[in-house]
């Protein structure tokens, strides 16, 4: 296409690499040594501001029930991934009582899936899948009590990234975030004297979508007349450029699974990485195949993150973003992106007022 609008949206473009293989970040265990220790360090430093200042003290709760339905709705659709590239017959599968159902006539067919799956659950977590054959074909599988612990613990470490980020982006630095326990996290805010100003920034959820741009005109043109129904002019996040967008969402960040901050290999430019789970790897590949040499935009807030052009089918369910991104940039898009697709929603379960220790 060679229109203005398109040869502009070329040219600004944020590079955006798909692979069907892409290499995430993953914590280690002296990386979460090193963690644990500086944390510490920040809770008895704000500890001390605490007694001297006073201040706020907030408990956020993770909804453990959410992130069970999102656990088990994920089971469900690698089983039917899984039944279908295998080719395995079935019928009636469903989720209930927080495992997956499935009916499978063929005893080769139930072999072939348990094992598939077993392997895939050993790179997440050891023992990670319970199977049982229920008789009659009726095959039960569910996610260990053990491995719904290890994704309530990342859930948890994900809101506290998310909680540090967002208090920054608030120009909020004096600050402990800690967990507490399984499933709390424990704020203390040394100076702030209105909790409730803090609970504010966590109350408003971060709307991520992902729009097709419309190139029938320009942004410019857009904003001076009348734009085509169902569009909207957006500004982009650092560019300030106006796009013209659909109004409605072809995916939502509900599906995202995984988002963080990276370098770009070779250029080693900072980088937001994001992976979608399974149904939202289905909906992007059919959404991308019906649009190849179209443009579209990322969108946190209203605000256009990226505007790639769709060279081809992305099925591999991974993305980067880039866009002449500072480091920090790049870690505010990846926990924007994260903080709308929390399965767990934080629950407000305390604020207080901390007063300060009498002279």
């Amino acid at each position: 296409m060679t229109t203005p609008a398109r040869n502009r949206v070329n040219r600004l473009i944020a590079a955006f690499t798909i692979a069907s293989t892409m290499a995430m970040p993953s914590a280690t265990f002296a990386a979460d040594t090193q963690l644990d220790k500086m944390r510490a360090k920040v809770a008895d430093f704000i500890a001390g501001k605490m007694e001297k200042l006073g201040g706020s003290r907030i408990i956020y709760k993770v909804d453990s029930d959410a992130l069970r339905e999102v656990v088990v709705a994920d089971l469900r659709d690698e089983v039917y991934k899984t039944l279908r590239e295998g080719r395995i017959a079935f019928s009636g599968l469903a989720v209930r009582d927080g495992g997956v159902e499935s009916k499978i006539a063929d005893a080769k067919g139930r072999d072939l899936l348990t094992r598939k799956l077993a392997s895939a659950a050993e790179g997440l977590h050891t023992n990670a899948l319970t199977v049982t054959d229920a008789g009659d074909g009726l095959i039960r599988l569910a996610p260990t009590d053990a491995a719904l612990a290890a994704r309530l613990r990342d859930l948890v470490e994900d809101s506290i990234a998310m909680i540090e980020q967002r208090l920054k982006d608030a120009g909020i630095t004096l600050a402990s975030v800690q967990p507490e326990g399984s499933h709390r996290i424990r704020i203390f805010l040394p100076g702030a004297m209105e909790p409730e100003r803090i609970t504010a920034i966590f109350a408003r959820n971060v709307k991520v979508s992902f729009r097709l741009i419309d190139v029938t005109m320009s942004a410019e043109q857009a904003q001076s007349g009348a734009p085509p129904t169902g569009t909207e002019v957006l500004l982009g996040f650092k560019d300030k450029l106006a796009y013209l967008v659909a109004k409605d969402s072809a995916l939502e960040g509900d599906d995202i699974s995984y988002a963080g901050p990276g370098f770009a290999s070779g250029t080693r430019e900072p980088i937001a990485s994001f992976r979608f789970n399974g149904r939202g790897t289905r909906r992007f590949a059919h959404i991308t195949a019906e649009n190849v040499g179209k443009p579209f935009a990322i969108v946190l807030d209203d605000k256009v993150i990226s505007a790639p052009v769709i060279r081809e089918p992305i099925t591999g369910g991974s993305g980067q973003i880039s866009g002449n991104f500072t480091l920090e940039e790049a870690s505010s898009v990846a926990m924007m992106l994260r903080a709308g697709s929390l399965p767990g929603r934080l629950r407000l379960v305390e604020q207080q007022v901390v007063q300060p220790a009498k002279p």
